[in-house]
């Protein structure tokens, strides 16, 4: 997956960068890949098709209900493929397993994501309002995501992880989200991860387990 870099972005990341809101801090990242391999990604890719089939022969031999049987499709399993390349390449430290795929699942609509994005992000809004003389961070985001994937034409997944895989643990994240913006057709993803860290990790303090807010299901009602 090869970073691409587009103007667009730049602003809001500039802001998400670090929003202290008492003591606590929003920050947040928008990034845009290409689903063309580099490096050594046709050998991870590899890889993890093995491994998902290897995870997917054994949950359908221990249950033929299994809602696995979505990645009985070679595409469905491409795009988590892509998912995991990307989560790789952001945190390449970081060990990501595609036996973990009941931590991805689709969310229906650029509604279901606003409806999360206003309820978490609604101070952070309110400060970026104030310093851009009342433009809506949303409506910002939106025209930004539009000019890099065109949104209406993308699939929208969120990676929810288990508190033992979340790259944020270790910060001392409160809560945290992860979306994925799919343009299939032009073979371009866009990554938007926000969360809310607690100021008391960087005095010293560390808080024992995240609070997440959401639990996520399995690529939910997926068709690909």
């Amino acid at each position: 997956m090869k970073y691409m870099e587009y103007t667009p972005l730049d602003k809001i990341n500039d802001f998400l960068s670090h929003v202290t809101l008492g003591q606590r801090t929003i920050e947040g990242c928008l990034e845009a890949y290409s689903c063309k391999h580099t490096g050594t990604d046709k050998k991870l890719s590899l890889s993890l098709e093995n491994e998902i089939l290897d995870h997917l022969g054994k949950s359908l031999d221990t249950d033929s209900s299994s809602p696995d049987e979505y990645l009985l499709s070679r595409s469905s399993r491409k795009t988590l493929i892509y998912l995991l390349l990307i989560l790789h390449h952001m945190y390449p430290d970081f060990a990501f397993s595609a036996a973990r795929v009941h931590e991805f699942f689709t969310e229906e609509s650029w509604d279901s994501f606003k409806q999360i994005f206003d309820v978490y992000m609604l101070e952070a809004s309110k400060e970026w309002s104030e310093e851009n003389e009342g433009d809506s961070l949303l409506a910002t985001l939106h025209k930004a995501l539009d000019e890099v994937v065109k949104v209406s034409e993308c699939e929208i997944y969120s990676y929810n992880p288990d508190s033992d895989a979340d790259p944020f643990l270790e910060k001392g994240a409160i809560w945290s989200y992860h979306f994925f913006f799919y343009n299939r057709k032009l073979k371009r993803v866009v990554s938007f991860r926000f969360s809310c860290l607690s100021s008391l990790v960087s005095e010293g303090f560390h808080l024992d387990e995240p609070i997440l807010e959401e639990d996520g299901e399995i690529f939910d009602d997926m068709d690909i």
